[in-house]
């Protein structure tokens, strides 16, 4: 899985407007510091193994919003999220993505898909 398609397709949603990509800034800049510091005050808090275990996918799920943040930022450059879409059917594109974003439960999956997609050079095949 493309993250970086993820994170433009997910800004663009429908019609691409700006409010809409400000907002989905936030959540994925906000998604990063809230679950992290919630799991993190989790883990240093209790004893409870339950609980260290959310804590711990609380910390594993944030960290995936740590490279959609990245991209998005980047993409809120003006004409850089037309340009990550150029030539793409962003209708097509949003169904497939829709699905696709649930691995952001999986904690690190998203920073694992990233990484192996930075080693082996940027494709859009996913």
């Amino acid at each position: 899985m493309d993250v970086r398609r993820l994170a433009a397709i997910d800004m663009y949603g429908t019609r691409g407007t700006v409010r809409r990509r400000r907002i989905i800034l936030a959540e994925f800049l906000g998604g990063v510091v809230v679950m992290v510091a919630l799991g993190s005050w989790l883990l240093a808090s209790t004893n409870s193994p339950g609980t260290r275990a959310i804590g711990l996918w609380l910390v594993g799920a944030g960290l995936n919003y740590a490279p959609l943040a990245w991209y998005a930022i980047r993409l809120m450059r003006p004409g850089a999220l037309d340009a990550e879409l150029a030539d793409v059917d962003t209708d097509r594109e949003l169904r497939r993505y829709t699905v696709l974003q649930l691995w952001v439960f999986v904690p690190l999956s998203l920073v694992v898909f990233d990484t192996l997609i930075r080693r082996r050079g940027r494709t859009t095949a996913s």
